[in-house]
């Protein structure tokens, strides 16, 4: 990602639904950022992706975005 990109102009979504498909956004664009070389991403996954504490510190930060979506949105109130 360079620094003119911009991804991500809201957090306002139509619905939870969307909101938590961009909690999941949010998530990779982390671990992106974080570790920028693809190649070395990806030798990595077979290390993390079948250990149950991996999955769920994964699963702890989808959901902290989403919290911060779901605030941003006042929780789809009508």
């Amino acid at each position: 990602m360079s620094g003119g990109d911009t991804w991500l102009p809201s957090l306002i979504t139509e619905t939870p639904q969307e909101g938590f498909a961009l909690a999941i956004t949010l998530s990779q664009k982390g671990v992106a950022t974080t570790q920028p070389d693809a190649e070395v991403r990806k030798a990595e996954r077979p290390e993390y992706a079948e250990e149950a504490d991996s999955l769920i510190a994964v699963s702890h930060v989808i959901a902290t975005h989403f919290q911060t979506v779901a605030a941003a949105n006042d929780y789809w109130r009508e």
